[in-house]
């Protein structure tokens, strides 16, 4: 699979820096004044410095859960979910969707969690119980 290239808006640059390179333990990659490059779990994710941000507070009905929208993340193997699952309780992130199983024993079953970066980005971060299942209908 080809890596995929993201670009995003932040109003802080060293907030985003410890969130993706510090918490998220992304590497960083080339940065400047305005943007920083981060290689999101094989992908490659620009924050940029905007100064007037406005939030999205959307949101779509699924499995039971207010999914923010919109939202960008990665889909993990189901031990590095977990590792980073319990990074982040443990450093007290406020979760938009806690750590859980969704479709329960349909073909999508995985493992998901939202949570939002410094700037109000919305993240999910998934697992699937079968990986070969993550396009199935």
């Amino acid at each position: 699979m080809t890596p995929f290239h993201l670009a995003f808006p932040v109003h802080d640059l060293a907030a985003a820096r410890a969130f993706y390179g510090g918490l998220l333990g992304c590497p960083e990659g080339r940065s400047s004044a305005e943007w920083i490059d981060f290689d999101f779990f094989g992908h490659q994710i620009v924050a940029h410095l905007v100064e007037d941000m406005t939030r999205s507070g959307a949101g779509n009905a699924v499995d039971g859960h207010d999914v923010p929208v919109p939202d960008f993340g990665a889909v993990l193997a189901m031990e590095e979910w977990r590792a980073l699952a319990g990074r982040l309780e443990a450093a007290g992130v406020d979760f938009a969707i806690p750590p859980n199983m969704r479709f329960k024993g349909g073909a999508g079953e995985q493992a998901t969690m939202f949570f939002r970066d410094p700037s109000g980005n919305a993240l999910e971060i998934k697992a699937m119980r079968d990986p070969a299942n993550l396009f199935a209908r």
